[in-house]
């Protein structure tokens, strides 16, 4: 009788062979369904983290002690640079850092300008290192604005080649909660990198700033006690050309909202106000009710301190060399 011929593949170590394959595709199924699983939790926790990071990022301006206060805000961005690395679309990533490069440029970086600018001259080398430091911190911070703008309406880069199409594009944005306080902080970078500058591309795009800041304030203008009028107040008072009354009545509303809680509105009232019109009794006035300011609101304590450094510092006889007193 003829033997029979076994079919390819139908032995006995086929047989295992096949239940290993199956197995190990299964495995490998189960390895690759794991590994998604993984990657979309490892982002859920950093996308978390973030928003943490966020809510929390209000104590610091509990700290009262400015050089604490300055090492913790420089050791945040590092931090918050590395959260965007690695997601770099997170809007709360983008938002930390358009507001802490702009904070830490406004705060810190021009207290120490200032400061050379008083011992040294603006014409020092320490003066131009620290005028160069705040420039690049607030471009830093408009380059991640920019992103966190165009995240929920695109055409930014398009809107600002004219004042005409930037205001209509700024339009889209009308959610109070969210939208005044981004374009508050895009917009008062604009400002920042101007004042700092003095001249060149940033001048130029100080109508940005602007339009932003104004767009913030018809949103919200309560946000940050009257942040937005507070910058609109310095901006309309950039110079002896400027528009005083409009500067005065955004300064009156500032400190308005301010409820006595932020001081950071009557210094500015002072130095760019009564120093232009020459009032030097109502600017001494402002300056002083600022260093005998109590606590005010607590969460407003680092502002407040950041705020009576510059009152000190324009008190002195170098700085109100700078006013036309009559």
């Amino acid at each position: 009788m003829p033997k029979k011929v076994r079919k390819p593949g139908t032995g006995f170590l086929s047989r295992v062979s096949k239940q290993l394959a199956s197995r190990a595709a299964a495995l490998g199924l189960l390895a690759g369904l794991a590994t998604t699983q993984v990657g979309c939790l490892s982002k859920l926790i950093l996308n978390g983290t973030i928003s943490s990071t966020r809510k929390g990022s209000a104590a610091l301006n509990t700290v009262p002690d400015f050089d604490i206060a300055q090492s913790a805000a420089f050791a945040g961005i590092a931090q918050l640079e590395g959260y965007r690395f690695l997601a770099p679309e997170n809007e709360n990533a983008l938002f930390l850092l358009t507001r802490s490069w702009t904070s830490v440029a406004a705060g810190f970086i021009e207290d120490k300008m200032e400061t050379a600018e008083d011992e040294q001259g603006s014409t020092s080398a320490e003066f131009d290192y620290q005028k160069r430091r705040a420039v690049s911190a607030y471009e830093r911070s408009i380059w991640y604005g920019s992103q966190l703008l165009e995240a929920s309406h695109e055409g930014l880069a398009d809107a600002k080649k004219s004042s005409d199409g930037l205001r209509a594009y700024l339009k889209e944005f009308d959610d109070p909660e969210v939208d005044a306080e981004n374009l508050f902080w895009v917009g008062y970078a604009y400002l920042g990198r101007a004042g700092a500058a003095g001249s060149g591309v940033p001048v130029a795009e100080l109508f940005i700033g602007v339009a932003m800041l104004e767009r913030s304030v018809e949103l919200d203008d309560t946000y940050g006690y009257g942040l937005g009028h507070t910058a609109l107040g310095a901006y309309h008072l950039r110079s002896g050309m400027a528009e005083p009354e409009e500067g005065k009545a955004h300064f009156d509303k500032a400190i308005a909202l301010s409820d006595g809680k932020t001081l950071l509105p009557k210094v500015q009232y002072a130095i760019r106000y009564y120093c232009l019109v020459g009032d030097k009794t109502n600017y001494e006035k402002l300056l002083n009710e600022v260093m005998d300011a109590g606590d005010g609101d607590p969460y407003q304590r680092l502002p407040n301190t950041i705020a009576k450094r510059k009152a000190k510092r324009w008190l002195a006889p170098k700085r109100e060399r700078n006013c036309d007193w009559k």
